[in-house]
């Protein structure tokens, strides 16, 4: 993801936030500019402070974006051993992959390109998941508690919102088929699954500030679980349904919380000098992983840095190192990837020539 400042004609700062590298470079070549504050605004005259203020920003992510994007990036979709620190890796490519799922019948799921595929652990063999329309996928997707389905975040070109990126819920069979979608309003980004299958968590932006949000698997009307200035991001349910993790800028350092799960009691878990994102609770709920950036990247989590995976035991809030430092961030861990005996956690490291 990328966030963007910019200012408008009163000098107030605005915010775009972009899933995708692609979608970032089409803003930065594109001749109008748009921002949010309450709808989208289009700005047709700019004085050279802002075009200079636009410019900056893309000689700052620019580079990650063509690193992305560049033919030779390899994906290491890798297993690591909480008790050993072992790391296998299941498979490299040449393609890039992002955030794996594991489903106990001993496949990850994961995304690319805007498509679902699926890695078999064993025999190392990757195959397209049939998602309907749903072709413009991100990395926020996860599997069902029954093990059934899998809910997606797409890219829904269809609704009619003006606003920059239109990701939407969908949920379909974890097999394959049609998504059915679940939330009304555009962007929404999936990050957890109650433990009774029941209710979503996830990321929303509503009026130009990103917040965390519920919703019936059902559909229907959302409920708004916090509405702090700055991203909260990355909700995960516990697996006895009592907290959400999540990460939050409320202090103006990215870093890792917790919340009852009906968004009372907030209570801060990480506060060190790692920009920390992505909390995922273990299934036997003992352990939490995340993801910690070793430099402060404020509210964005980039891809092509130097970030590691910490292991945290949340009763006593003792937090180690789970690997060592990698090139990695955006698509690594960006939803749970626990192995569902709580041994391994799956995640995504990079390398660009």
């Amino acid at each position: 993801m990328v966030i963007v400042f910019f200012l408008d004609n009163n000098s107030k700062i605005h915010y775009l936030r972009f899933l995708d590298y692609n979608l970032f470079n089409t803003f930065l070549h594109s001749t109008n500019v748009f921002f949010m504050k309450n709808s989208l605004r289009l700005l047709t005259k700019m004085s050279i402070f802002k075009m200079v203020l636009i410019l900056f920003l893309y000689m700052q992510y620019a580079l990650f974006g063509f690193a992305q994007s560049k033919p030779d990036t390899t994906s290491y979709i890798q297993l690591i051993d909480i008790s050993t620190g072992k790391i296998d890796t299941v498979l490299s490519s040449k393609e890039h992959f992002e955030a794996p799922n594991w489903h106990p019948d001993n496949y990850l799921v994961l995304n690319s390109k805007g498509k679902i595929y699926t890695l078999n652990i064993a025999s190392k063999k990757i195959t397209e998941l049939n998602t309907g329309f749903a072709d413009q996928i991100n990395n926020d997707h996860g599997i069902s508690p029954d093990k059934k389905w899998l809910v997606i975040s797409h890219n829904d070109k269809r609704d009619t919102s003006k606003k920059s990126y239109k990701s939407a819920i969908y949920i379909l069979p974890v097999s394959g088929g049609e998504p059915r979608r679940i939330t009304p309003e555009v962007p929404s980004f999936w990050h957890g699954w109650s433990p009774d299958g029941k209710t979503l968590a996830y990321c929303a932006e509503r009026n130009g500030n990103f917040d965390i949000y519920t919703i019936s698997v059902g559909g229907g009307n959302e409920r708004r679980l916090t509405n702090t200035e700055g991203l909260d991001d990355g909700p995960d349910y516990t697996p006895d349904g009592r907290y959400i993790y999540f990460n939050s800028y409320r202090t103006g350092h990215m870093q890792i919380w917790r919340m009852q799960a009906d968004g009372s009691n907030p209570e801060q878990m990480t506060f060190d000098e790692n920009s920390n994102w992505f909390a995922h609770p273990s299934p036997d709920n003992k352990w939490l992983v995340y993801i910690a950036y070793t430099s402060d990247e404020k509210q964005s989590h980039l891809f092509g840095k130097n970030v590691k995976l910490r292991l945290m035991d949340p009763n006593t809030k003792v937090i180690k190192d789970l690997t060592p430092v990698f090139y990695g961030g955006q698509g690594t861990i960006n939803v749970s990837s626990w192995s569902p005996d709580s041994k391994k956690v799956a995640f995504v490291s990079y390398s660009v020539k």
